[in-house]
């Protein structure tokens, strides 16, 4: 479905792959795996055409139809339905067709009209529609709503419904996990199983990467590497490539130790003189193994705090939220030493709003919270990546906020999050999302809190980063609360989990994978909701389709009789007239004028009645061919 052949693609000087030539095949679901700044989304673009090679060739199989979130999310005054409805473009010409045709009183191009509206799904689409919206986290009434209406991450959830509603044969998704929580995530991952087109995806989700994929597509030092499995056996064998080419290197500089040595103790003995410039000979000829250059990795822990006491925070039927709106209420929770804790829910339920209550950054409506002394509260929100000041550099930054430390200490510790050398004294302005993202983790991770709040840690980190964030929070020590929708991060560092949902937060006894098990047990009675729903809409409108053609089958049938009347009288007076000649009379010589007369007859007959009958024949393949589409 898709040839690369000897690819170059750059962005600017960079050059982002080199000489790439492999094919993806139909069906295949390809994980797209890299650093960031790699090229993925670049290699999505060029795929789509939006992006043209810089050498070589990508070629996409004629006639492919093709799906992609679309990055703008205008706020229109259109509703959500009719805005995913819009995806499709065959279904709403299929629609403008019926509309024209039902104007001109054509029964036969009406007829065609309905036979393309039924081509294009047209009497499933408002239902597929709709589950599609509610699958993404929105309500009955969402659909009727403006999506102007909308938050930017809801209607970016609005785009990427767009693109499943669009009939497709490849479908690329660029972080399509982004925005969403984890119930829609899990949704997602099911409606992705059953795509039966081919899909490409980008995302630092390894567990939907997982559960999704089963190609993996790795783009590393400008090399672009299909392997076979998910991302979890793209792991293992990638692990196992690099462990080989670092015995290889390490073979090959032995090699290259032991013929040196021999060339240098034996260069200037006659004797030895033909065999040391052999050895020489046989080094210019070697060809050099590559050293293994491993990815950026990140290497930090989080030191011990200097108190950890046995209560922590305590929340005594407490209501908290906004103004007087309170967004939870009747929240009941004592956290200890020790306790590692994951909040679940959907987004807009309350779980921020938890965690900036036991950070204490916003008071109770109503009970009381309380906590203990000698309290350190390490708190991580999106919103502190955005106080970073754009001018301090993260050394400058560290300086100030820790002043008592020892500028070497700050600068070694930085490097531990990517900030080494150099790169410690860059402005903070131009840095990426993800390098935000580590350096207020950093600021954090120095703090040495016993309470760790973290919410969305993840957003912006890669796979690696979000890797060395695991291992870091498996050995803190402190109590750990942390929100996020990377199940992979929540199984490895959490042991409870706290669900927050409509207005409540309770305690869900199992763990992730009872969870995901729940869920979609849910959808499935959804789904079969829906489906029955669907059934009886498609029933209704196939009811209302039935009850159409009947009132476009009566013209043609009062048209096709009153034809077969012309064609009985026209028939009966050609009858007459071609008797009248066969008489012997109408051939002598008083009758030639009436001979005339019968003859002119006889021919104006026989040219209605071939009108005629062309016309019944005409009006009845018209109506048997309504009655064939109506059956």
């Amino acid at each position: 479905m898709i040839l690369l052949r000897n690819l170059t693609l750059a962005r600017g000087a960079q050059i982002l792959i080199a000489g790439a030539s492999l094919t993806l095949e139909r069906g295949w679901k390809v994980g797209l795996v890299g650093a960031n700044g790699s090229g993925k989304s670049s290699l999505l673009a060029l795929i789509s055409g939006e992006l043209a090679p810089d050498a070589g060739d990508c070629e996409v199989q004629p006639g492919t139809r093709l799906a992609r979130i679309e990055q703008e999310a205008p706020a229109l005054e259109q509703r959500a339905l009719d805005y995913l409805l819009d995806a499709d473009a065959g279904l709403r010409t299929a629609e403008r067709e019926i509309l024209t045709a039902e104007a001109s009183g054509d029964g036969e191009r009406l007829a065609l009209a309905h036979d393309h509206y039924a081509h294009a799904d047209g009497y499933t689409a408002q239902g597929r529609a709709l589950a599609l919206l509610a699958g993404l986290g929105f309500s009955q009434e969402d659909a009727s709503r403006p999506v102007r209406e909308f938050s930017g991450g809801y209607r970016m959830r609005l785009n990427l419904g767009r693109a499943l509603m669009r009939p497709s044969d490849l479908l690329l998704l660029d972080e399509p996990t982004n925005h969403l929580d984890l119930d829609t995530i899990l949704w997602l991952e099911s409606w992705m199983r059953g795509y039966a087109g081919t899909l490409i995806v980008v995302s630092h989700d390894r567990d939907f990467l997982d559960r999704v994929t089963d190609r993996t597509l790795a783009i590393s030092g400008e090399t672009l590497r299909l392997y076979s499995g998910n991302y979890s056996a793209y792991e293992r064998q990638h692990a196992m490539e690099l462990e080989q080419q670092s015995a290889l290197v390490a073979k090959q500089e032995r090699d290259i130790r032991r013929i040196t040595s021999f060339v240098e103790r034996f260069r200037a003995k006659a004797t030895k003189a033909r065999q040391a410039q052999s050895r020489l000979k046989q080094l210019e000829r070697m060809v050099r193994v590559a050293p293994v250059y491993a990815a950026e990795t990140f290497r930090f822990r989080f030191e011990e705090p200097e108190r950890l006491p046995e209560r922590i925070i305590s929340l005594e039927d407490v209501s908290a939220g906004y103004g007087d709106r309170p967004v939870l209420s009747g929240v009941s929770l004592t956290i200890a030493g020790g306790d590692r804790l994951a909040v679940i829910g959907a987004n807009g339920a309350g779980k921020t709003t938890l965690v900036r209550l036991l950070a204490g950054e916003l008071a109770p409506l109503a009970g009381r919270r309380s906590e203990s002394r000698g309290i350190v509260i390490g708190y991580f929100a999106q919103h502190q990546v955005e106080l970073l000041r754009p001018e301090e550099t993260p050394l400058g930054m560290m300086v100030r906020v820790f002043r008592h430390e020892r500028e070497q200490q700050l600068r070694d510790f930085l490097g531990g999050f990517g900030f080494a050398g150099e790169r410690a004294q860059r402005p903070i302005g131009p840095l990426s999302g993800g390098e935000k993202s580590r350096l207020a983790l950093a600021m954090l991770v120095r703090q040495r809190p016993n309470l760790l709040l973290l919410d969305e840690p993840t957003n912006h980190l890669d796979l690696e980063m979000r890797r060395s964030l695991a291992l870091a929070l498996q050995s803190y020590s402190g109590a750990l609360i942390i929100v996020s929708h990377d199940r992979h991060l929540l199984a490895t560092c959490a042991d409870r989990i706290l669900v927050v949902s409509g207005g409540r937060v309770s305690e869900f006894d199992g763990d992730l994978e009872d969870y995901r098990q729940l869920r979609l047990k849910e959808e499935r009675g959804t789904r079969r909701e829906t489906q029955t729903v669907s059934r009886r809409d498609e029933r209704r409108a196939e009811a209302e389709a039935r009850s159409s053609m009947r009132g476009r089958l009566r013209p043609l049938e009062k048209q096709l009789a009153a034809l077969e009347a012309r064609v009985d009288a026209l028939s009966r007076e050609a009858d007459a007239v071609r008797t009248a000649l066969a008489e012997p009379a109408a051939y002598s010589d008083d009758a030639r004028e009436r001979l005339r007369e019968l003859m002119q007859s006889e021919a104006r007959l026989s040219a209605d009645l071939a009108e005629a009958e062309e016309a019944w024949l005409h009006a009845a393949a018209r109506l048997d061919s309504l009655r064939r589409d109506g059956a």
